[in-house]
């Protein structure tokens, strides 16, 4: 098992993978996203529902890593998350923070403008 920056970078290259059973597979049974403003998910099934109706969308999404900082079960990763939705581009800037367990995602919580979001679909 690798450390917890090392498992948050293989999860955030993950995502391009558009498999939402797989990224489900990074986080702890009882896990909770906060994919903010939206309510928390917790459990996987529920996230593999929710993720899973995002990514149904989405044609191709690269995460690149602006910052990645660990100390202990805190890992803090900035993005710059450009994802393809049908035939729209959307370049959107995040930052997730990560309470990790055993080596597992126990809590992510991930900040973002939800308008930036919006706006380029329209």
């Amino acid at each position: 098992m690798g450390s917890n920056t090392e498992i948050i970078r293989e999860f955030i290259g993950a995502w391009s993978r558009l498999d939402a059973e797989e990224l489900v597979e990074y986080f702890t049974r009882d896990g909770t996203y906060y994919n903010i403003p939206a309510q928390p998910v917790s459990g996987r099934e529920n996230l593999i529902a929710f993720i899973g109706a995002f990514l149904k969308d989405w044609s191709s999404t690269e995460w690149e890593i602006l910052n990645l900082v660990g100390a202990g079960d805190l890992v803090i990763a900035e993005r710059m998350d450009r994802t393809t939705v049908g035939d729209k581009n959307v370049d959107l800037a995040c930052c997730g923070v990560f309470e990790m367990q055993n080596g597992k995602i126990k809590e992510w919580r991930d900040y973002f403008d939800m308008n930036t979001y919006v706006k380029a679909l329209q």
